[in-house]
């Protein structure tokens, strides 16, 4: 069955890329509705939340409808909402860009699970299945999707950086894993970067408290790391969020080498443009269980704070 939020969770934040202040709430919608972004300072414009639908930006996912409207910076929402298991809700944000908050995750899935999930009965939830293996490139990187029964991610990267180097991990997506091991990873980038695309007009709201900064082998971040592979955790976290615009929940094993939001959707514009390469399947009882999101709950009688923990039920 498909699931929605039970009710409005809200969320106040500034732009990493603008700076502005912003406004997000994510609403309950309706089975078959699908996430669908709305611009409420656009008098109610919608943007879907869809792989069609992204268009070429610089570091981050941008969404596009067409008609000049768009919204960027989604990818950690969306990864939110496929974290917890979201298929339906609306996304009301007051601006351009969604909040970037700590720079991971973790915000938007304590509001979802604070706000709770309403399961759909009347509903039937429909997965992508790949059925044969996908593959594209760019330079030294490369982004693929091969069959499996349930979402699996395997990412490694490779920085000249002796804080970050290189870090490589796989995860099986199913029951908890998303909140368990990729929620609270952080964005990162090089203090150099930061100079250079502040001068561009980016990451004007960027701090040392919403993302990972690096300076060779330092950590300029207040408390340092989160994780010791902190940054593969973020690129995994991305590519949840950016497969999130496929629509539905996949079940593929994807595999990113130097990837990121602009290999994954065209690793996605590739697979849908092969009709040989995945069908839509009906998902089972056995097959949900093993969808992200499946069975993580709020601890009960827990306070909602950055404290508070998630459990898998």
């Amino acid at each position: 069955m498909q699931t929605t939020i039970a009710q409005k969770a809200q969320f106040r934040g500034v732009g990493l890329h603008s700076g502005a202040a912003v406004r997000l709430a994510i609403l309950p919608a309706p089975a078959g509705h699908g996430i669908v972004f709305v611009r409420t300072d656009l008098g109610g414009v919608r943007i879907p939340a869809r792989w069609d639908h992204v268009t070429p930006s610089q570091l981050c996912t941008l969404l596009d409808n067409g008609a000049g409207a768009t919204v960027s910076t989604v990818e950690h929402v969306m990864a939110a909402l496929a974290g917890t298991g979201i298929n339906n809700a609306l996304v009301e944000v007051n601006g351009p860009e969604v909040p970037i908050l700590d720079g991971s995750s973790e915000p938007f899935v304590r509001g979802i699970m604070e706000a709770g999930i309403r399961r759909q009965p009347e509903s039937e939830l429909r997965a992508i299945r790949v059925l044969r293996t996908v593959e594209v490139h760019h330079g030294q990187g490369f982004a693929r999707l091969t069959p499996s029964d349930r979402l699996e991610i395997h990412f490694d990267i490779d920085f000249t950086d002796a804080a970050i180097g290189h870090q490589e991990k796989r995860l099986d997506m199913a029951n908890g894993s998303f909140v368990h091991e990729l929620m609270d990873s952080r964005t990162f980038c090089r203090q150099a970067d930061v100079v250079q695309m502040q001068q561009n007009g980016l990451a004007l709201g960027g701090t040392y408290l919403n993302a990972v900064v690096i300076d060779g082998d330092k950590v300029l971040s207040p408390g340092g790391l989160r994780h010791s592979d902190e940054a593969v955790r973020h690129k995994m976290l991305d590519a949840m969020g950016d497969l999130a615009l496929a629509g539905a929940p996949l079940l593929a094993r994807y595999t990113g080498h130097r990837a990121g939001h602009a290999m994954t959707n065209k690793l996605l514009r590739a697979l849908f443009a092969a009709p040989d390469a995945w069908e839509w399947v009906t998902v089972t009882p056995s097959m949900q269980d093993h969808l992200p999101g499946a069975g993580v709950v709020a601890e009960m009688g827990a306070v909602f704070d950055p404290t508070h923990h998630l459990a898998v039920a």
